[in-house]
């Protein structure tokens, strides 16, 4: 079985990631997953951290002279913060000024840190964020891209675009080809595949710069060369669908979910909203005329392009300060501002592409198994052979 796990703090001495279940033989493109974590790091209106990191992985254990060897993979991204953060971040006993040091006891608004808090019993709540920062994602984007390149050995690729900054956004029923996506994937401003529009969300960003707010807003990913049968409609946890929302809603900021032109569609006639269906006799494969659904019927992807787009709140770390209340004292007071990004929309689409790759890479794990790669291939070619004799 396919899985992963991610371990360590934002000030910590390193981000872990551990994934299992990867066939032996895969060879690795260890040059592909390096820059996988740069595109995370990207993107206009990130904050002062970006400049510190520059993210790298270092492999443990699971992979032997390039390829994998069939056991558990362990990564880790070093946190080169932490030099300035030993005593404070140690995890042997402090004594009491190391103990005080940057202590946190006002929670910041829309941040974990007053529920996480009151959950664990703390009265610090740097024990609480140190965690559930954003910067555990570098962990999801190294296991991610190990999931990517499983994938594309099987022709499946997957790439996000910017749909919306703010009330700057791309306009309804947008039909992004995979070369405008190809030409952005590297982009390091806004990932926008319409240049106006992106010139109008960088400014969009500098405003709210200016004004000491963020920006949240739209992306969408995009998964082609899916091939029918992923998922299942057996039960409420096999659905696909319901397991892609549940692993974009888990990115930081995520408050929604639409797969395909699901918001939309709920608002038309179903003769509206469907995809119907053709047969292409060259190709021996049923099609779909439209895509509306983004991929997936019934919990079960139909061989088109799977779509799925995450909706982000603006980051609660703001200079235009919030109120709140002391943990301790109980006083209010107006919450403190760390260094933070004004937006991460562009970021946050290259994470739910790791997060797409992640869940499909699972899917077809449980479809196709193998204990080695050539052993995957064979069970998938023979599915294909399957399907083409319909």
């Amino acid at each position: 079985m396919f899985s992963f796990r991610t371990a360590g703090e934002s000030h910590g001495q390193a981000i872990i990631s551990l994934v299992e279940g990867v066939p032996a033989h895969l060879p690795l493109d260890f040059e592909f997953i390096d820059n996988e974590l740069k595109r995370r790091q990207g993107g206009y209106g990130r904050g002062g951290r970006m400049k510190i990191e520059r993210d790298q992985v270092r492999f443990l254990s699971g992979v032997r002279h390039g390829k994998t060897l069939g056991t558990p993979i362990a990564m880790m991204i070093e946190n080169r913060d932490w030099q300035n953060w030993q005593d404070i971040m140690s995890v042997n006993a402090a004594d009491s000024d190391a103990g005080a040091k940057r202590q946190v006891t006002r929670p910041r608004p829309g941040h974990t840190d007053l529920a996480g808090s009151l959950k664990y019993g703390h009265t610090d709540a740097r024990n609480i964020l140190e965690r559930s920062s954003a910067r555990e994602t570098a962990a999801r984007v190294a296991a991610g891209a190990v999931a990517k390149v499983f994938l594309r050995t099987f022709n499946i690729e997957i790439l996000s675009h910017t749909t919306a900054i703010g009330p700057v956004r791309l306009p309804e029923g947008f039909a992004v080809s995979w070369e405008q996506l190809e030409a952005i994937r590297n982009d390091d401003t806004v990932r926008c595949v319409v240049p106006d529009l992106a010139d109008r969300m960088v400014k969009e960003i500098e405003k709210g710069q200016k004004e000491g707010d963020t920006i949240g807003g739209t992306f969408e990913v995009i998964a082609r060369g899916v091939p029918t049968g992923l998922g299942s409609h057996v039960s409420w946890d096999t659905r696909l669908d319901g397991r892609l929302a549940q692993a974009i809603m888990s990115v930081n900021a995520v408050k929604a979910v639409e797969i395909g032109e699901g918001v939309a569609n709920a608002y038309k006639r179903g003769s509206l909203s469907h995809d119907e269906i053709g047969y292409d006799a060259g190709q021996h494969r049923f099609f779909r005329h439209s895509n509306r659904a983004g991929g997936i019927e019934g919990g079960i992807t139909n061989g088109e392009e799977v779509r799925v787009v995450g909706y982000l709140k603006p980051i609660p770390t703001l200079k235009k300060a919030l109120r709140s209340v002391d943990m301790i004292s109980k006083d209010p007071f107006v919450a403190q501002h760390e260094r933070s990004d004004t937006c991460v929309v562009p970021a946050a689409g290259v994470i739910g592409e790791t997060m797409v790759a992640l869940v499909l890479a699972q899917a077809f794990l449980e479809k196709f198994g193998g204990d080695s790669i050539q052993e995957t291939a064979r069970n998938y070619e023979g599915y294909l052979k399957q399907l083409s004799e319909y």
